[in-house]
């Protein structure tokens, strides 16, 4: 007897079967990529990552409009029930680009953080997270790399603390690695993952193989 395939609840890592998110992987991924062409790829990695994150969780509200033609019984987004975009600088800010195209309500709060490379071990620099957020807020925590996960980790703790529970975030990544995959669910059961790609491979110094390299330094321009 076959065992019944996971349910959207048991299933916590999406890689979106979209031809256009295998594109801009594919692009992202090589090195001649210049600047530029590099970040407007990610910016639109992060539109298509978001838009699939985005189904069946956004709550709507029902009305009835006139059209040209007659009244017409309509579905809106729920302004009421608050939704926030949490990049991670620097190279969040690139993935996070379009976020307000689909999501036009969409609150924004920044976190840097950087990697120690010896240790491998995050700081957080900055921290622009409210002190608590509303009841019922949706938040998409955006970041292309899930390496070894520590970055990602320090960001969902800050998140936990400020009184949302694991199935009001969603993560957004580029790529992503089974050991951060791994951190995160025994961390934070339920919470769902968007990526692009999983990659299996992970280096002694942190970086995933084949990847796409360093995305901050990619998308910036910088070393």
């Amino acid at each position: 007897m076959k065992p019944n395939p996971p349910s959207e609840e048991q299933k916590l890592v999406f890689v979106p079967p979209h031809p256009l998110i295998k594109h801009w992987i594919s692009i992202l991924r090589n090195e001649l990529t210049p600047c530029p062409v590099f970040k407007n790829a990610m910016s639109e990695l992060g539109r298509a990552l978001i838009y699939e994150a985005s189904r069946d969780w956004l709550t709507t509200t029902s009305g009835e409009i006139q059209s040209p033609l007659g009244p017409a019984v309509v579905e809106f987004i729920d302004t009421n029930v608050p939704i926030a975009i949490v990049p991670i600088l620097r190279a969040g800010l690139a993935l996070a680009e379009h976020a307000s195209s689909i999501l036009p309500a969409a609150k924004t709060y920044h976190l840097g953080a950087s990697r120690d490379e010896e240790t491998l071990e995050t700081t957080i620099y900055l921290n622009k997270l409210p002190e608590k957020f509303s009841d019922g807020s949706k938040v998409f925590v955006v970041d292309p790399v899930l390496a070894i996960g520590n970055t990602m980790i320090s960001a969902l703790s800050l998140l936990k603390e400020r009184g949302l529970t694991n199935k009001q975030i969603k993560v957004i990544s580029a790529l992503a690695c089974p050991p951060a995959l791994n951190k995160i669910k025994n961390k934070f059961p339920g919470l769902h993952v968007y990526t692009g790609v999983i990659d299996p491979i992970l280096n002694d110094k942190g970086w995933i193989i084949p990847g796409l390299g360093d995305a901050g330094d990619r998308s910036f321009g910088t070393e």
